[in-house]
């Protein structure tokens, strides 16, 4: 048996129920709506209620903020940085060994020990990291933005977009 061979039982599918085509035969005149009352007039609206107030209009609305120039880093820690077993690290490293994805702004944080000199080069280090690579004897560079960094606001939130 293939797929286009199989088909539906006989008698197992029904024709849908044309209603609302006259007085000539079943289904005519009311439609099998009844008689009056909202649900034998037309379609009640999505999201209606019964005349409370509905969801969509008791959620809050535009609360908060989101700051469009956010910028994102992948966090790299020096634990995972000194289970590489390399002395010099970079971007291309960190993406061959899985740390980071291409692409991606990479930030050194400074949880675990280095046993040995590091040279590290990433666009971000946080204050602990750098003082850690620095103790054993390590370097750090950091790497340009693949963007330009936006000018500090001035005037109100319509201004300076």
């Amino acid at each position: 048996m293939k797929l286009h061979d199989l088909h539906s039982p006989e008698g197992s599918t029904h024709r849908k129920k044309i209603v609302g085509r006259g007085i000539g035969g079943k289904g005519g005149k009311t439609a099998g709506r009844g008689t009056k009352g909202q649900k034998a007039r037309r379609q009640i609206p999505a999201g209606f209620e019964g005349g409370q107030l509905p969801l969509v209009q008791r959620i809050p609305k535009l609360k908060g903020f989101t700051n469009p120039f956010r910028v994102e880093y992948t966090p790299v820690n020096l634990d995972a940085l000194a289970g590489l077993g390399q002395s010099q690290v970079d971007l291309e490293t960190m993406v061959a060994s899985g740390l980071a994805r291409k692409g991606d702004l990479v930030k050194v944080l400074g949880r675990g020990e280095l046993s040995g000199a590091l040279h590290v080069s990433a666009h971000g280090v946080s204050a602990s990291a750098r003082a850690a690579i620095e103790a054993a004897g390590g370097s750090v560079t950091i790497l340009d933005k693949p963007f330009k960094v936006r000018p500090a606001a001035s005037g109100n939130q319509h201004q300076n977009r």
